[in-house]
């Protein structure tokens, strides 16, 4: 993986990349770029390699080819935040929110106390993700959605140039998806972080992201959602069993488009 320290319109660029897992191809001649500043979601069938894609962007897994991050920070290099899918945990553990983002920040134990400004620190993170009611929280009590919000506030903990999430609306409601998807548009317009997702919903693709990566083992489009959401392309992605679809031009970040059984952008 190259860093390299320039002031690009490109965060990430992946070069001709390839990953293998046991003899059988994943991913294929993936070249694709993810745009600085802007909301990028990757989308795709299961077992498309959408999540194999980060794991190689997060270096978890070896692979064939250059993925190239670009950073403006030349000393300590690209700061990336990362939320996963899902995270295993017991939830008998007697851990606390603020325990829990305390770690790996506080040396000294928990059970002398959390110091005065790790307690400050939690709770703007907290406060930035508006979950600062789970500070004192146990973390095994909480629900999908509180989960998710507390796993962006770590993720963010290192003011990240670039914020990987894995599926952010999955585990949650279509409310709490939406609320959640409008709070991370709302924070990297803020903090100016680079936005990747992985993303099964369509309908929230096409709302909130402003580049698109397909993926089925290969590239097979990239572009703006307006460029994207077409049946063709759609039909290539996922095959015929995605339904006979009549789609309309994208207006104003929405996707409208007539299905056999009601409307809507399908899940997929």
């Amino acid at each position: 993986m190259e860093k390299e320290h320039l002031s690009v319109k490109s965060a990430i660029q992946f070069k001709n990349l390839g990953v293998e897992m046991g003899g059988v191809s994943i991913l294929e001649n993936i070249n694709a770029d993810v745009p600085e500043g802007e909301c990028t979601a990757i989308i795709g069938p299961n077992g498309a390699g959408k999540t194999t894609l980060l794991l190689a962007l997060l270096g978890e897994i070896k692979y064939r080819g250059d993925i190239r991050i670009y950073s403006h920070d030349s000393k300590s290099g690209v700061r990336i935040g990362y939320v996963p899918q899902r995270f295993a945990f017991d939830r008998g553990i007697p851990l606390t929110v603020i325990e829990f983002l305390s770690m790996g920040v506080q040396k000294k134990p928990f059970w002398l106390g959390i110091d005065r400004s790790m307690q400050e620190t939690a709770s703007q993170l907290l406060y930035s993700v508006k979950a600062e009611h789970l500070l004192r929280r146990r973390l095994g009590a909480l629900s999908g959605g509180e989960m998710q919000r507390v796993l962006l506030a770590l993720a963010i903990q290192r003011d990240p140039e670039i914020l990987v999430l894995d599926e952010p609306d999955a585990g949650v409601d279509m409310k709490g998806g939406q609320v959640f998807c409008h709070l991370l548009e709302h924070l990297r317009i803020e903090k100016g972080f680079t936005q990747l997702m992985v993303s099964h919903d369509l309908g929230m693709v096409a709302y909130h992201a402003s580049h698109v990566i397909c993926l089925n083992r290969k590239l097979i489009a990239e572009g703006a959602p307006k460029d994207i959401f077409n049946k063709g392309i759609l039909l290539d992605m996922f095959g015929p069993h995605i339904g006979e679809l009549s789609f309309r031009p994208i207006k104003d970040g929405c996707t409208e488009c007539d299905e056999e059984n009601g409307g809507g952008v399908a899940n997929a």
